[in-house]
């Protein structure tokens, strides 16, 4: 149970990602990103992590 709702978390933190660095991401398969697209969704979910566990809102 605690895994669903820790992969729930996490793509909720995803999509919220994606909308901040202006990627469209659709639920399910999204191969068709360039790497500098998927790269910046993961530098935003690791910023935003950052700022949600440090208490930072930049």
């Amino acid at each position: 149970m605690a895994n669903k709702q820790a992969k729930e978390a996490l793509n909720s933190l995803k999509m919220e990602a994606a909308s901040e660095v202006g990627v469209n991401l659709k639920n399910g398969y999204n191969g068709d990103l360039t790497s500098r697209q998927a790269g910046s969704i993961g530098g935003q979910m690791v910023k935003n992590m950052i700022a949600k566990y440090t208490g930072s809102n930049k």
